[in-house]
């Protein structure tokens, strides 16, 4: 196998994430690497942007790799991985840091730092009973309480800004930050007509949020927020409408974006999983990963993580790995 620079004709039955758009709007500098055989056809592609740091080059990927041949297996991946890790070692990036929480690759290259991760998808293919169907007893309940209750869904760019705040604010009193707010409209500028804000409103009041990009192949629920105690059931009404919203823009997925596996006992990760589970998806497992490219510069950078945040999500979850199987 060859891995190159290539450029993508981006359509409705790829990621989003894969678009030049939207990787122009969110790194200093993006692209894909393309797969080739000896033959020279393309058997799979990889999105990525660099990001400049002050002292340091971050790479981070934003979808998982892409296959284009139909046989394109795991093994096959694994080798493509570790030519693209060869690849940056060339150009002189400095760390391969985690990919956002929607990218859940099969494999990771030999040598990254590795932790099994996990997402929910709801296929949206199916009749809306189905779908319904599978949603957990409680969910449904909610649902219909929310309606009870006059809780409205609506949808429009115009609460783009009292999204921010909202989803702030949850990050918030996670201890979590989030990105400024000119940032963020640099974010939703990149996907342009490809993302929709919903709210839960009730008398006039905004309950919660969600922020979610689409194409035809996948939404993903990629931020969500509320007031710290909002009417009950209106982030489920929320997902629930989004659901029926894309299924009727021939959207084949909803992605819920992120759980982790085996989640402790008790904990906010562990609540979040189960919310997540009772919208009756299928549980799509593989892994998150980083690489160190530059010893001395990305041994700096992990430091300071961990000094400002703690670590990353690898480094929380990484002690996962011996015991977890990706068919568990």
């Amino acid at each position: 196998m060859i891995v190159r620079p290539i450029k993508i004709d981006w359509h409705q039955d790829l990621s989003i994430f894969a678009s030049e758009n939207f990787l122009k709007a969110v790194g200093d500098e993006y692209g894909w690497l393309g797969g080739l055989d000896e033959a020279d056809n393309l058997r799979c592609f990889l999105p990525f942007t660099l990001i400049k740091k002050p002292f340091f080059k971050l790479i981070r990927f934003r979808v998982e790799t892409v296959p284009v041949a139909g046989d394109f297996g795991v093994r096959e991946e694994k080798t493509f991985l570790n030519l693209v890790i060869d690849y940056f070692k060339r150009k002189g990036g400095d760390v391969i840091i985690p990919a956002t929480t929607n990218t859940i690759f099969r494999t990771y290259p030999d040598g990254a730092i590795a932790a099994p991760y996990g997402t929910y998808k709801i296929d949206l293919t199916q009749p809306e009973d189905e779908i319904l169907a599978k949603m957990s007893t409680s969910h449904r309940r909610k649902v219909r309480l929310a309606q009870k209750n006059q809780v409205a869904i609506k949808t429009g760019p115009e609460y783009a800004e009292i999204a921010y705040e909202m989803v702030k604010d949850t990050f918030k009193r996670s201890h979590l930050g989030f990105m400024k707010y000119k940032d963020f409209e640099r974010y939703l500028d990149g996907l342009g007509n490809q993302v929709k804000i919903f709210v839960a409103e009730q008398a006039g009041e905004i309950q919660a949020c969600l922020v979610v990009p689409f194409s035809r192949f996948s939404a993903y629920y990629v931020y969500g927020g509320s007031r710290p105690e909002p009417v009950q059931g209106a982030t489920n009404l929320l997902h629930w409408e989004a659901m029926l919203y894309f299924k009727q823009a021939g959207v084949k997925s909803y992605d819920l974006v992120g759980v982790r596996i085996n989640p402790q006992k008790g904990s906010k990760q562990e609540g979040l999983k189960i919310y997540k589970e009772r919208f009756g998806g299928k549980l799509y497992m593989g892994y998150m990963w980083k690489y160190n490219l530059n010893p001395v510069k990305s041994l700096a950078y992990s430091l300071a993580v961990k000094l400002l945040r703690g670590g990353d999500i690898v480094d929380c979850e990484k002690h996962k790995l011996k015991s977890f199987s990706i068919n568990q």
